[in-house]
């Protein structure tokens, strides 16, 4: 009896474990980006490490700093370059992608298994039915040279999200409203669960848009079950058997929440929280100076194919910036192939190379004093695009492009 983080920790562990209990457990695949990199190889090289017990279950991939904008980070890439050749692990190199979006694409990320990433937004693989968990570069360390982890087996809080959504609202909205619901701090280390008709609705790359926010909330996990959208999502990518786990009937949760979505509008984070999330309406009208498209949160094919309709024959307000990054090379060249790209860049959007853009601020589209917003990633902490004195707006896709032709917030649902 388990919910699916225990049943996984179970698998792995090879004894029944229940939440609060401490295991160590193999892990099926690593990865870490160029902000975790260089002080994973570093633990690595301190811990005595000679070599990555097994290369094939470890990426490196470099998608925060895209191209180098510095020397010193330069640098920093040469030295990750040089421990992925010399230990024979896989390496994306600039212009590959975002790392949450490169994973599920590899096919290297299947149900029922475990993976942690040198990065906080690893619960994206939640969507695919795997306990996926960001982790310390030293901790990633450690696994390199063992292969295993430890955990704590978290306690778990079940949501149900019913209801059908209305036009121009969209899985953003539902994450949003999640942690919003839930608060920054209110499943801290916990693993969450997520069901119902509004989750069974929707494709897997709006699931993985939820699980990639689940850690917004603390939480270390963000879980769904394998259904038929996931067995073929995967099966476009992989031949690979998987074996998928699902939660118990007698389960028990440390609490369940149930909702119907029916009504919901699309939602805004206003700064400098994400929890800090209100209906649209409350911030409809307000001017902006910049929009950013992209990051392992909404920059798939879906989130690009759904900014472009809105886009398609308009322009870009004359006061505000629209940057675009697609989230992989492979989404790239499809909204290339398909007309996608041609349709932004029309409607004035400034294109970047596959990667995490503006998000971090440590290299493209870092905002002006005072200036406002808004942007699909998935964090507006103060200075988390590169300047302290910004104000960063969170929406979806739809609210983005939108506002980008307005000049200020506005509602899709006028368009849709």
């Amino acid at each position: 009896m388990g919910t699916i983080a225990e049943e996984i920790l179970s698998n792995h562990a090879g004894k029944k474990v229940k939440a609060g209990e401490i295991v160590v457990a193999p892990v099926d695949y690593m990865m870490s980006q160029d902000g975790t990199t260089p002080l994973t190889i570093k633990a690595f090289q301190d811990m005595g490490g000679k070599k990555v017990l097994d290369p094939s279950k470890y990426a490196i991939v470099i998608d925060h700093n895209v191209p180098s904008p510095i020397e010193g980070v330069s640098n920093l890439h040469k030295g990750m370059r040089d421990f992925a050749t010399a230990h024979g692990v896989k390496l994306y190199d600039i212009g590959e992608g975002v790392c949450h979006t490169l994973l599920p694409e590899s096919g290297k990320v299947l149900p029922g298994m475990i993976v942690i990433g040198a990065d906080s937004h690893t619960t994206t693989y939640g969507a695919l039915n795997v306990f996926s968990s960001g982790v310390g570069s030293t901790d990633m360390a450690a696994a390199l040279i063992s292969g295993k982890m430890w955990f704590k087996v978290p306690q778990t809080i079940k949501l149900v999200y019913n209801g059908k959504l209305q036009k121009g609202v969209y899985a953003k909205d539902v994450a949003l409203h999640m942690v919003g619901t839930l608060t920054a701090n209110g499943a801290t280390y916990k693993a969450l669960e997520l069901y119902g008709d509004v989750i069974d609705d929707m494709s897997v790359e709006g699931r993985m848009t939820i699980s990639n926010l689940a850690v917004e909330t603390g939480a270390k996990a963000g879980l769904m079950s394998c259904d038929e959208r996931t067995k073929k999502y995967l099966a476009d990518k992989t031949s690979a058997k998987f074996n998928p786990v699902y939660a118990t009937m007698d389960a028990q949760y440390e609490r369940v929440i149930v909702e119907d979505l029916s009504k919901m509008g699309p939602q805004i984070a206003c700064p400098p929280d994400v929890d800090n999330v209100a209906p649209i309406e409350k911030v409809e009208g307000m001017q902006l100076d910049q929009v950013y498209i992209g990051t392992c949160t909404n920059g798939r094919y879906e989130d690009l194919e759904i900014a472009a309709k809105i886009l398609d024959g308009k322009q870009v307000h004359k006061h505000t910036r629209l940057i675009v990054a697609p989230s992989s090379k492979m989404i790239y060249l499809k909204a290339l192939e398909s007309g996608i790209i041609a349709k932004m860049v029309k409607a004035g959007a400034a294109m970047l190379a596959p990667s995490c853009g503006p998000c971090v601020g440590t290299c493209n589209g870092v905002p002006s004093d005072g200036e406002k917003v808004l942007s699909t990633a998935n964090r507006n902490f103060k200075g988390r695009m590169g300047n302290t004195k910004a104000e960063i707006y969170l929406s979806s896709p739809a609210v983005a492009a939108y506002s980008a032709i307005k000049g200020c917030i506005a509602d899709p649902r006028e368009v849709l």
